[in-house]
């Protein structure tokens, strides 16, 4: 079947509209049709070196269309959210940790399905696709059963579709890996969406403390609207001062959504005894370093990706918390046609936006 989608035709240029070729599903398989999709600084990072030509995108949220005959959990006309694809078959999966499948990299990376072929072609042209399940920058997908979770048919679709990867990356780095207790402290480095959604799930958690720090001032005034208790700007002068200034015996727990040597190295250093520091953040630093003394006193450094979740529980979990109100990240939101795409990305690089969905 054909379908509209923006294609990466160069390593870090615009994306460009254009009609691509869709395979129908194989047995694992489902079509869906997309309603909306999130835009990621994951598909920015790797809209830069991605082998083209490239359907990127993985915040995607639909319709079902089409099912495999192997699949059982969905059906034609399940209102849908998708997230990242993972084996099903090692022993990380098969105990409920999807997120550190053991051929993450494999599936969700590589542009392919697990035995190299591609379900979408333009002109003849084999295209790299299968982001993280999805390649949902288009208006349909076909997916793999386990990268598909179904949800309420009374939600938004539109916003629904960031909760696959940003919203559940900072959301289940604070509620799955950190748990903080009510009345601790956490410093939360990087005011965007996915920084966002850790303040909330802080201010949720009972934080006591929970300090926004950017070097974006109206990134951090809006953190104080999604919970947050304190704001460090960067450029005001060293953060490591002003975390120690609010609270001077370190903090308990900290996150890292830059992805920036310096940003992890500082978020480290302002642990007290004991502390924990989750790195969410792909950013520009291929490596990290910290000095040795830093993580002496019991403290920890632990790598989380994709909140550490089991999407087909935590997605209707997080979207229920934001149906009562309690995580509301609609607030941050602006939705952009998917004409706009490459506007809509200029947005999300300058700051402008703290997320952007774009709709079909």
């Amino acid at each position: 079947m054909r379908a509209t989608a923006a294609l990466l035709e160069q390593a870090g240029q615009p994306f460009v509209l254009t009609e691509v070729d869709l395979e129908e599903p194989r047995p694992d398989e489902v079509l869906v049709r997309v309603a909306g999709v999130g835009i990621c600084g994951t598909d920015l990072e790797f809209a830069t070196f991605f082998p083209t030509p490239a359907l990127l995108g993985h915040e995607g949220s639909g319709v079902v269309e089409k099912v495999g005959a192997h699949v059982t959990t969905l059906r034609p006309g399940d209102s849908v959210t998708m997230s990242f694809a993972s084996c099903g078959t090692c022993t990380l999966c098969r105990t409920g940790s999807p997120a550190y499948c053991r051929s993450f990299d494999a599936v969700n990376f590589s542009g392919r399905r697990p035995d190299g072929s591609t379900a979408v072609t333009h002109e003849g042209r084999e295209v790299n696709a299968h982001f993280l399940g999805q390649s949902s920058f288009a208006s349909h997908v076909v997916a793999p059963e386990r990268a598909v979770v179904r949800i309420d048919p009374s939600l938004d679709l539109l916003r629904a579709g960031p909760f696959g990867c940003g919203f559940q990356t900072g959301a289940g780095g604070v509620l799955n890996v950190l748990q903080p207790r009510p009345g601790s402290s956490i410093a939360v480095f990087g005011a965007g969406a996915v920084g966002v959604a850790a303040i909330i799930a802080a201010s949720l958690s009972g934080c006591a403390v929970v300090a926004a720090v950017d070097v974006n001032p109206v990134k951090l005034e809006a953190a104080r609207g999604f919970g947050a208790t304190h704001t460090v700007d960067s450029t005001a002068g060293p953060a490591a001062e002003q975390l120690a200034a609010l609270v001077p015996e370190g903090f308990d727990f900290v996150i890292d959504t830059t992805g920036r040597e310096d940003v992890l190295r500082t978020a480290v250093e302002a642990l007290g005894p004991l502390g924990r520091a989750g790195v969410i953040g792909i950013g520009p630093s291929e490596s990290m370093s910290f000095e040795w003394r830093s993580i002496l006193n019991g403290r920890s450094v632990t790598g989380i990706i994709a909140g550490s979740s089991l999407p087909q529980v935590f997605l209707p979990q997080l979207l229920e918390l934001n149906a009562k109100g309690r995580f509301p990240v609609e607030k941050m939101i602006t939705y952009f046609p998917f004409e706009q795409i490459n506007e809509a990305v200029a947005a999300v690089r300058s700051g402008s936006v703290g997320k952007a969905v774009l709709t079909f």
